[in-house]
């Protein structure tokens, strides 16, 4: 009740009023079912903009942190995260993302929507960055399709660090499903999963015209900070927490 309030009545028709937003291939997103919607990840906007444009309810498994501050602040970020179809994942630590694997797989199985951002976390320079795994083990797991979803102009609307939003035209693309049931059986299977991956982020490259780069989002936002501090960042060997399966599904 709750989301349908906000996204019809509320937060919806202003989002849209001032953010006029011109959306194609939104008949791409299945009408029933389960379903991934991958997204590139531009600003924490995206989160807003991308269900707002779809028909069915649209759900993101989000830092745990959002649900969990004290005071009356912390209640009434509960309150809105929930309302807007957030549900809290806790990452800390191995048995953490694998419950939140389990999580988003157990949510596709019963036929929602799960919005996804491979990347892992937002884009610090505006390209568009290697994805990680989890989004193939969950779409394998589930067996659903994926449908890629560029974002275009939110890092305009809500740039990094900032307070206030934009006004700015937008733009939403979703692209055809794809589908890997060919590939049935073969979860866990790294190779096959890397590849699954790779598929999804050049079709997300397709789709919004951005420049692919292969490296981690989390990896570029290190190099950068290391850069304008002036300090040459160490080269370490490719981490699991570089590799991990678990996709950012928030604004991180």
């Amino acid at each position: 009740m709750l989301y349908r309030l906000l996204k019809w009545v509320l937060l919806g028709p202003l989002l849209k009023t001032l953010w006029p937003t011109k959306v194609t291939g939104a008949q791409n997103v299945p009408a029933t079912g389960g379903a991934i919607l991958a997204s590139n990840h531009l600003a924490v906007a995206d989160s807003f903009f991308m269900p707002l444009r779809v028909r069915r309810r649209v759900t993101f498994p989000a830092k745990s942190e959002y649900f969990t501050e004290k005071g009356v602040k912390g209640r009434l970020k509960k309150w809105f995260f929930t309302g807007i179809g957030q549900i809290p994942i806790d990452r800390s630590g191995g048995s953490a993302a694998q419950a939140a694997l389990d999580t988003a797989i157990r949510l596709l199985r019963e036929g929602h929507l799960l919005g996804i951002y491979p990347e892992g976390t937002r884009s610090p320079d505006g390209r568009l960055h290697k994805g990680k795994t989890g989004v193939a083990r969950i779409a394998l797991e589930a067996g659903v399709p994926v449908v890629p979803v560029a974002m275009i102009g939110t890092d305009k609307v809500n740039p990094i660090g900032s307070k206030m939003w934009r006004p700015r035209r937008l733009e939403i693309r979703f692209g055809e499903p794809l589908d890997f049931s060919r590939y049935e059986g073969l979860q866990g299977d790294r190779f096959v999963e890397r590849s699954i991956t790779d598929e999804i982020m050049y079709a997300l490259m397709e789709l919004s015209g951005q420049e692919y780069v292969d490296i981690y989002a989390a990896r570029a936002k290190e190099l950068m900070t290391a850069e304008a501090a002036g300090v040459r960042p160490a080269v370490p060997a490719q981490s699991a927490r570089e590799t991990d399966r678990v996709p950012e599904t928030k604004a991180g």
